[in-house]
């Protein structure tokens, strides 16, 4: 058909599976198994459903604005809220990454870089971490069109430390660095602090896990008010009304309840050094984890059937078959239930007991 020679060709991004059928264990997707703060459902239910007939106030006026400059010491001005990180992420890739140079990405990283990339028409290079999946900072002292990277890293958890992070940000001041800490608060120290030295630095964060709102769709950027200020400029040059009302104050509940969040926070982390022991008992190595994940590799059974029989026990975790990592399963931190079912099913599948 004629019309297709305009179509905009590109391989989309695969998410996790996403079960319908009730029981199963979902460990595939990274999100919280605890709920959001009960100030969350308490502001849900006595939300006045009449105004949600009116347009919702522009993001960065909004009271959640001013909750997160609070909760982060910074100015409103210097926040941007958007549609999930992956909203937030994507404005960016449409803002910043302009050049005719490559931005450069992890190889082993979120797959969901390449796909903006190739929607946007950015060239890119992916910079291979090394034998232990470590970012080498000497490959991204090249001369490129942007830098992006997670940290921690997903899919395998390891977080960068700070002083590096720092090195690659310096290294790169000609182009936008973009820090994308989706998982930051499970136990790694954030690149925020590093937006008051550095006016080219974009730290990004994210309601989806450790504020357990992965259904409301609430990403922030961090960043000097300039480079907010072009992301604004974007944003409401293609959608000014990208934030529905109803996530933008249930958001600041979220924000509120400090002792919820860090309690979270916490049992995850608990249940994390828990499951590296359980692991390691069953067979399995894996780097250390400062996500609420680990990615794990079996001793002697392959990922594709752990997975694949883990299937059948109605347990998903994710797998990948991609070059360097198809011996990988990628666990999400459940409760300690869900856990202690998917240690009982691994010991069948792995011969331990």
């Amino acid at each position: 058909m004629k019309w297709e020679e305009n179509v905009r060709r590109v391989t989309p991004y695969t998410p996790g599976e996403q079960p319908q059928k009730n029981g199963v264990i979902k460990l595939n997707t990274n999100e919280n198994p605890y709920p959001p703060a009960p100030g969350v459902a308490r502001a849900a239910a006595a939300m006045d459903v009449e105004k949600l007939r009116l347009y919702p106030a522009f993001p960065e006026k909004t009271e959640l604005a001013k909750e997160l400059a609070a909760y982060y010491h910074i100015g409103a001005d210097q926040i941007f809220i958007g549609v999930g990180s992956d909203d937030v992420l994507a404005m960016a890739f449409m803002t910043f990454f302009q050049s005719d140079r490559p931005v450069f990405f992890p190889d082993i990283t979120y797959s969901f870089y390449d796909v903006w990339a190739d929607v946007y028409k950015i060239p890119y290079e992916r910079k291979p971490l090394d034998g232990d999946f470590q970012i080498r900072t000497e490959d991204y002292r090249q001369k490129n069109g942007g830098v992006i990277f997670p940290n921690p890293n997903a899919p395998t958890g390891i977080l960068m430390p700070l002083d590096r992070v720092e090195e690659i940000v310096s290294a790169n001041r000609d182009v936008v660095v973009i820090v994308d800490e989706a998982y930051i608060d499970f136990g790694g120290t954030s690149a925020l602090p590093l937006i008051e030295k550095y006016d080219n630095l974009l730290v990004v964060q994210t309601f989806s896990k450790s504020r357990s709102m992965a259904g409301m769709r609430i990403g922030y950027a961090m960043g000097q008010p300039k480079l907010i200020s072009c992301l604004n400029d974007v944003k409401y040059a293609v959608n000014s009304y990208t934030m529905n009302m109803t996530a933008l104050e249930l958001g600041v509940e979220a924000v509120r309840d400090t002792v919820y969040f860090e309690e979270c926070c916490n049992k995850i982390k608990e249940t994390r050094a828990q499951a590296e022991r359980e692991l390691t008992r069953l067979g399995f190595v894996f780097p250390k984890s400062y996500a609420n994940f680990i990615f794990a590799s079996h001793k002697s059974v392959p990922a594709r059937e752990i997975f694949e029989r883990l299937k059948e026990n109605d347990i998903y975790v994710r797998w990948w078959d991609k070059k360097r990592i198809d011996n990988y399963l990628r666990i999400t931190i459940g409760t300690k239930e869900q856990m202690e079912a998917l240690y009982r099913a691994l010991s069948q599948i792995c011969g331990k007991t």
